[in-house]
């Protein structure tokens, strides 16, 4: 954390606490620069940051002063309820035709599953990509095909190592992007008709994975705050007999939720007892807005049931598709599985990550991306507040870029995606995540975009057709003499 960025959280804190009240001024730049023993312009960059996030006001002549208590949504407060059925899944007509309507008409990029391009170093991924293609030896294309590059594998120990986590560089493979790291691990560890457990909602990504497989989803209720309930995922191991469990345990799509450290442990110690494979999808734990990054579930595994897969498209170049996946015990599977399907992933993207990982300053990239993804959270959380319906609550996640809405009972999130995209814009709709089509009430939004007219103007929008809806059900109802005047 830079200086300005330590100064600006302890006067955050001091605005949060009410220390520092509503409608205050701040203390002035010359003064908090002699208190602080920093320079002026430190002070200034932590109160531009403060401002962006909507904490404080600049007055002209007058300094700063603090702004109104926000306003933001409730967080939902019950964990989903799902059938405890093992379900077949016929889902990816749906799942495509929203992607496609998304792709021509998302203006506001509210539905992209990506962070906004605008946040990666192109430049520099750019001068990386030069400088790879010309260290490329003729002898790396056919040593490194399969399991990838021994540098990118050796930078990514290296980032697993500082996280406290033992992963040796032969333990990873590399993949074309995290999506096929998790079908190689699926396709490891079962076989069509196979039970697998997932969240409840869960991304819909896994779901067209079940879906294409021949595999049977199997459902456990998830809290948005907490994650997964335990006592359910061991009623449904012991119900279903599941050849694999597939979870996302930090900041979980399209909830955002971050199960805690004793939470994670459990979820390992219970799978580890019933023998049950965790394909864990880590994609978002770079983007984390507290001090620390989170540790995966892979960092309580000590038998080797922890198939890890993360990938560098949310946090560093999306069009480079480049993840991996160390699959513990699984190794040998995995590894055949990738020989089988593509032989390996491109080299050169490879390299240019491993340059950039080495020497282009990959932390300092994260810190700047995830200082701006925390404030576009806080605005648009505010925007959701101030346009949807009373009763409206959505999740604030500690970190990654969705924000998961949850509308009051009876508006229809999939009928406002219709009505909402030919005006250019999109989002996802919650019937994406359930494979019984759940969650009718609820979408997701992305809030990685900059903070723009796009953005407002289409949240704005969204409000005014929820209303619409109000009125068009209420007309319904008295045509049908469910109400009288």
């Amino acid at each position: 954390m830079t200086l300005y960025e330590s100064l600006a959280s302890d006067l955050e804190l001091s605005i949060r606490n009410g220390t520092l009240r509503a409608g205050e001024r701040m203390p002035s730049v010359r003064y908090t620069s002699r208190s602080r023993g920093v320079s002026l312009s430190t002070v200034y960059q932590a109160y531009y940051l403060l401002e962006a996030r909507g904490l404080i006001r600049a007055r002209e002549r007058s300094g700063y002063f603090v702004a109104p208590a926000q306003k933001l949504p409730g967080e939902p407060a019950r964990a989903s309820r799902p059938t405890s059925e093992a379900v077949s899944l016929d889902v990816s007509d749906l799942i495509l035709q929203i992607l496609e309507g998304a792709r021509v008409h998302d203006d506001a990029w509210f539905a992209s599953a990506f962070p906004s391009p605008h946040l990666f170093p192109l430049p520099r991924l750019a001068q990386a990509l030069q400088v790879a293609s010309r260290s490329l030896r003729p002898e790396q294309i056919l040593h490194d095909i399969t399991p990838g590059s021994a540098e990118l594998r050796r930078q990514i120990a290296i980032r697993y190592g500082a996280d406290g986590l033992a992963v040796d560089a032969d333990e990873v493979i590399v993949t074309n992007g995290a999506l096929e790291a998790l079908n190689l691990c699926l396709d490891a560890v079962t076989r069509p008709g196979d039970a697998v457990v997932i969240e409840c909602p869960s991304f819909y990504g896994a779901l067209q994975s079940l879906e294409a497989r021949g595999l049977r989803a199997v459902q456990v209720a998830t809290h948005p705050r907490d994650g997964v309930e335990l006592d359910a995922m061991e009623a449904a191991i012991l119900r279903h007999r599941p050849k694999a469990c597939w979870m996302m345990t930090t900041f979980q799509n399209p909830l955002g939720t971050l199960m805690n450290p004793e939470r994670k442990q459990a979820l390992v110690d219970l799978l580890d007892r019933h023998q049950v494979p965790l394909i864990e999808d880590d994609v978002y734990a770079e983007l984390y807005f507290t001090d620390q990054r989170p540790a995966p579930a892979k960092a309580y595994d000590r038998s080797g049931l922890v198939m890890h897969c993360s990938s560098f498209s949310k946090s560093l170049a999306p069009g480079f598709r480049v993840g991996w996946v160390a699959p513990g015990r699984f190794v040998s599977e995995v590894t055949r599985k990738k020989l089988s399907l593509n032989l390996g992933t491109s080299l050169p993207a490879q390299l240019a990550l491993a340059e950039y990982l080495a020497h282009g300053g990959f932390d300092k990239h994260l810190r700047q991306m995830r200082t701006k993804l925390k404030n576009r959270q806080a605005t648009l959380a505010q925007a959701v507040a101030r346009q949807f319906p009373e009763g409206t609550t959505a999740t604030q996640p500690q970190g990654g870029y969705q924000l998961w809405v949850e509308l009051p009972e009876g508006y229809d999130a999939l009928e406002l995606y219709w009505q909402a995209a030919p005006h250019g814009v999109c989002f996802a709709p919650g019937p994406m995540f359930s494979p019984t089509r759940l969650f009718r009430n609820c979408m997701r939004l992305n809030y990685s975009g900059e903070c723009g007219p796009e953005q407002e103007q289409g949240i704005e929008l969204l409000g005014k057709l929820l209303q619409e809806q109000v009125a068009q059900g209420r007309s319904r109802r008295e045509g049908a003499g469910l109400e009288t005047a």
